[in-house]
C-alpha cells in the first residue's frame, strides 16, 4: 500500500488532474465494444447471426440495409448501456480521489458515463464522439442533436430488429440520415470548442503540478496515451499514474515520474480512494 500513499500524496499536493479513459475502463464498467462475449450475445445475439457481426464496434459502423434497422441496433446498445446510468463504484471512486480539484477528461470512450455520474460536460472532452447525440451523416450543417431523449421510445418500439418508421430520425435540414456524433466523420464547432477548452486547461496549468490519471489505455494508443505520455515527459512536475490490466506501459524518459497498477480497475481505483481518503482527513 506504501505506493498507494505516495500517489495520493501527489494527489493531495496536485494543482489539477487530468484524467485519460479508453476501452480499458468502459471494460471494467460491463461495456467491451471488441468482444464476441456472452454480454454480445445476450443482447445482439439476433443481429449476429443475421447479419453476421461480431462485436459492439462492427455494429456501430456496419452498413446496416435499412435506417429502422440500424436504429433498431444503435437504440438497443444506447438503452442497455447509457439510459438509466447514474455511476458506479467506478465512477465514485474518481469523485473521491478527484474532491476538489480542478480536472478534465479526455476519453475515446463515448457511452457518456463520465456525465451520466455528474462530472460537468465542460471538463470532459470525448474525442471520438458521443452517444448522447447526433447529427447530419452528411454533415450538410453543424448542428448537434441530443439522441439520449429519443431513444426509449425507439427500443420500445422495436420488432424483429427494426423500429417504427416514424421514429427514424431524420436531419431537419436536407431529409437525409443521422448518425451518432463522430468527429471523425464530421467535426462540428462543438468539437473544437471542448478541444479549445482542453487546450486551456493545458496552458494554465504549465508548469504547476498536475497529476495525470491514466485508466484502461492500451500500450499502443496513438490518440490519448501517446499525448498523455509526452506531457508528462514535458512538465517538469507533473506525475504519470496509469491503471490497466495485463498492460502497464512506462517510457524510461518518465518513469521516475510515474507509477503502474496492474490489476482490476474497480479494486485499484478503490484502494486509490481509500488511500486519498485517508490523505485528506
Amino acid at each position: 500500500m506504501e505506493e498507494y500513499k505516495e500517489i495520493a500524496d501527489k494527489i493531495k499536493q496536485a494543482d489539477a488532474i487530468l484524467i485519460g479513459a479508453s476501452n480499458g475502463f468502459s471494460i471494467s464498467e460491463g461495456l467491451h465494444i471488441f468482444a464476441d462475449d456472452t454480454a454480445f450475445e445476450e443482447i445482439f445475439g439476433d443481429f449476429k447471426r443475421k447479419y453476421g457481426i461480431c462485436n459492439i464496434l462492427t455494429g456501430l459502423f456496419f452498413n446496416w440495409p435499412s435506417q429502422k434497422i440500424k436504429w433498431a441496433f444503435l437504440s438497443r446498445l444506447i438503452a442497455h448501456y447509457s439510459i438509466g446510468y447514474t455511476g458506479s463504484s467506478n465512477t465514485e471512486a474518481l469523485k473521491t480521489i478527484v474532491h476538489d480539484k480542478p480536472y478534465f477528461f479526455v476519453t475515446s470512450n463515448g457511452e457518456n458515463h463520465f456525465e451520466l455520474a455528474g462530472f460537468s460536460p465542460d471538463r470532459i472532452w470525448e474525442i471520438e464522439g458521443s452517444w448522447k447525440e447526433m447529427q447530419c451523416e452528411r454533415g450538410c450543417h453543424d448542428t448537434l442533436y441530443l439522441l439520449f431523449p429519443l431513444i426509449p421510445n425507439m427500443a420500445a418500439s422495436e420488432k424483429d430488429m427494426k423500429i417504427l418508421s416514424e421514429l427514424v430520425p431524420r436531419c431537419p435540414k436536407c431529409g437525409g440520415p443521422m448518425s451518432i456524433h463522430s468527429p471523425q466523420r464530421h467535426a462540428v464547432a462543438a468539437d473544437m470548442k471542448i478541444q479549445k477548452r482542453f487546450q486551456d486547461f493545458i496552458q494554465k496549468y504549465h508548469e504547476k503540478r498536475i497529476v495525470i490519471l491514466e485508466l484502461g489505455i492500451g500500450w499502443k494508443n496513438q490518440l490519448i496515451k501517446a499525448p498523455l505520455m509526452r506531457l508528462a515527459k514535458q512538465e517538469p512536475y507533473a506525475a504519470y499514474i496509469t491503471l490497466n490490466k495485463g498492460e502497464i506501459y512506462i517510457p524510461n524518459e518518465i518513469a521516475a515520474k510515474s507509477y503502474g497498477l496492474d490489476g482490476d480497475m474497480t479494486e485499484i481505483l478503490e484502494r486509490l480512494k481509500q488511500a486519498v481518503e485517508e490523505k485528506n482527513t
